[in-house]
Formats: structure tokens, C-alpha cells, sequence
């Protein structure tokens, strides 16, 4: 990670079509007032890795909401649109005080929304985004239980480098698609991810049939992305 900017700030998005197929990104959860304020995690009570734990959790204040044009109540659509960071795009917690100032919830604002880059929680540095990009946690005692095998061109440079439980976890994280996670480095079978805003993507892995991705990106400005204490 040497060649990394360690001053800059980097999170990691989850995405894939699951996420929008179970309508997780419209659930009411992500409007709850502490939520968006960074508060409280969202906690999405969905097994992706095949096992009860860990679940994930998002931070909602650093997510990326987008609102339609259409259905929105017209002074609080003008105070939104002073709040976005791009076009109808804004942060969660840019957008608490706005809803805040007009007294609306989620219920009020239906099918106006979505949370179309959910962030995983983290602390802002390349090694935590990374860290939950591949569902390590603190210590071996965290390590899954993962039944993944390796793609070839990883197989060799993981049993050399890692424990075999640190093997087997990762290996999850290194297969051809037909099981676990493929890492493709910096390419994506979605595009660009929000590069117009000045985000650089670091690192991808995707399920087989797109069901699932985990991107790190180095975060551009306009998202939050200063240097980091």
C-alpha cells in the first residue's frame, strides 16, 4: 500500500444486483434522522458471505442517495438541489438537516430515492477499506470459515504468503466466479464508479453473475474526500 496517497480518504461501496433486488437501497432504514447522521450503522440482516455473521454495515452520512425530479415537494426540492455534490446526488449526512428543515421522512418521500453507492463502514484509511472490502476483521478469531477455491493465478501466492486459515478466507476473495468473489483489480463490469467525481477505483471484486460487487475507492472531494488526521 506504500504507493498509495496515505493522506487521502478511501471507503469501500457495495453493490451488485441483490442489493437492489430485495430493495435494500429503498428501505426506510436509510432515512432514519440518527442514521444519516452518522450516528448508527444500517445493518443489512442479509447473509452475502453464506453465513449468519458478519452482517454488513453501511454508514449512511458517507452513502450516495439519489432523488428523481419528479414527485418531490418543491421547496424542499430547491433546498436539495443546493445540497447535492452532483447533479441529484448527495450524501446522507447533507441530506439529514435538509430533511430535517422540512419535517419529512421516508414515508413522505416514497419511490422519490434510492442509495444507489452504499458505503461500508470504515475509517477512512486504505487498510480499513480494505480490511471490510474482504470481511477481515480484527484478529485470527475473525477469520470465516470460507469453502472457496482460488483462482490459479492466486493459489500459489496466497499458501505462500498466509496461515491456512488466512488462505482459506481469502481464497473467497481470489476464485474464477463460479463460487465466492473475483478479483479483478481495477476493472468493473459497471464502469466508471462515480470518477466524474473525482473517485478512483482501487480494487473490485465481483460475483459471477453480478450479484454482488465490493469496490475501494480513493474518494474524490466532492464526497468528503480530504486528508485524513
Amino acid at each position: 500500500m506504500a504507493g498509495f496517497d496515505a493522506k487521502a480518504v478511501y471507503a469501500t461501496f457495495f453493490g451488485g444486483d441483490l442489493v437492489n433486488e430485495l430493495g435494500f437501497t429503498r428501505d426506510s432504514i436509510w432515512m432514519s434522522p440518527a442514521v444519516l447522521r452518522g450516528a448508527e450503522p444500517v445493518v443489512w440482516d442479509c447473509p452475502v458471505f453464506d453465513l449468519e455473521e458478519p452482517l454488513l454495515e453501511f454508514d449512511a452520512s458517507r452513502s450516495v442517495f439519489e432523488f428523481d425530479k419528479a414527485g418531490l415537494p418543491p421547496e424542499f426540492e430547491t433546498d436539495l438541489a443546493v445540497a447535492c455534490f452532483s447533479g441529484r446526488l448527495v450524501l446522507g449526512g447533507d441530506l439529514a438537516p435538509v430533511l430535517a428543515r422540512h419535517g419529512l421522512s421516508a414515508s413522505d418521500l416514497r419511490g422519490t430515492w434510492t442509495v444507489c453507492y452504499p458505503r461500508l463502514v470504515s475509517d477512512g484509511t486504505l487498510f480499513d477499506a480494505m480490511r471490510v472490502a474482504t470481511a477481515l476483521g480484527t484478529g485470527p478469531e475473525s477469520l470465516l470459515p470460507l469453502e472457496a477455491e482460488a483462482a490459479e493465478e492466486w493459489r500459489e501466492a496466497l499458501a505462500d504468503r498466509t496461515s491456512p486459515e488466512l488462505f482459506a478466507h481469502l481464497s473467497f476473495f481470489c476464485t474464477e466466479g463460479e463460487e465466492g468473489l473475483m478479483y479483478l483489480r481495477t476493472e468493473r463490469s459497471g464502469g466508471d464508479l462515480l470518477a466524474d467525481e473525482g473517485c478512483t477505483l482501487i480494487a473490485n471484486w465481483e460475483e459471477g453473475q453480478g450479484q454482488v460487487e465490493l469496490a475501494v475507492v480513493q474518494v474524490g472531494e466532492l464526497l468528503g474526500g480530504t486528508a485524513t488526521s
